[in-house]
């Protein structure tokens, strides 16, 4: 999510259910962490911060939203966490969304990251569920790694991105994959990442479409978080619709297989 990338590798996919390229059994089959959104209200504050305003430079991308913790921008309801981004003029933002964080909450080094989601559809918006390592603030950015499960956005309707942001390795010259699917933005869909020290593996709907192979010099051997947020514009969302009124991320749950 960090900055605009051209994706350098795709991958076509074999594998099916929670396998292997080779047909075994991924190894990360205990759940040690989810949320899965029953409980109506605010998101868990047990396993959820917020990032609040519109960070440097519209947090590094040039974007155009203002996130906030209000109810209009995050909630959860009938089973599923909603994040809506919204045309309002909010703190000199023309935008405004929300962008949720297990920083310092919950951090995990490897394992299968699920989630299960519906992505918002309209020119501009860029929704995202991507993790960055939990050394960020002693490294910085691309040091601590970043994975992107999953991006979207609404001028590419229904390409999937999965992308790996590292030194010399970043922004535009990030190493990833994608994958098109028929309906993003109207049916929900599950997508995975299973991390290990030899490779991080990108799925959809358990469909394996990128593999990347990590190793002992790559900053992936380490505890990373999770956020979910949906912006708006930016180098990689691009020129936002004028006419663009709302539109909803829906995720049904978020888990963590070690």
């Amino acid at each position: 999510m960090k900055h605009i990338f051209t994706p350098v590798l795709l991958l076509v996919a074999t594998g099916v259910i929670l396998v292997n390229e080779c047909g075994a059994q991924s190894k990360f089959q205990k759940l040690v962490w989810s949320d899965e959104f029953n409980v109506p209200g605010a998101p868990d504050s047990v396993k959820w911060g917020y990032d609040i305003g519109t960070g440097f430079n519209g947090w590094g991308n040039n974007e155009s939203q203002y996130y906030t913790n209000q109810p209009g921008n995050v909630t959860v309801s009938d089973g599923t966490l909603k994040i809506t981004a919204r045309k309002e003029a909010f703190k000199d933002a023309a935008y405004t969304s929300a962008r949720l964080s297990s920083k310092n909450k919950a951090e995990w080094m490897y394992g299968r990251i699920e989630a299960r989601a519906k992505l918002p559809a309209g020119k501009g918006v860029w929704p995202a569920i991507w993790m960055l390592g939990a050394n960020i603030d002693a490294v910085g950015w691309p040091s601590c790694g970043e994975i992107d499960i999953m991006e979207h956005v609404g001028r590419h309707l229904n390409k999937i991105y999965g992308t790996l942001h590292y030194p010399g390795f970043s922004g535009d010259n990030a190493v990833g994959g994608n994958v098109m699917i028929p309906d993003a933005t109207t049916a929900f869909h599950r997508y995975a990442v299973e991390w290990d020290e030899s490779a991080i593996k990108f799925f959809v709907d358990d469909v394996l479409y990128f593999t990347f192979k990590n190793g002992p010099s790559l900053p992936y051997n380490h505890k990373f978080y999770l956020i979910v947020n949906v912006a708006m514009g930016g180098n990689f969302g691009g020129a936002i619709d004028p006419a663009f009124a709302n539109a909803v991320m829906e995720i049904d749950y978020i888990r963590v297989y070690q």
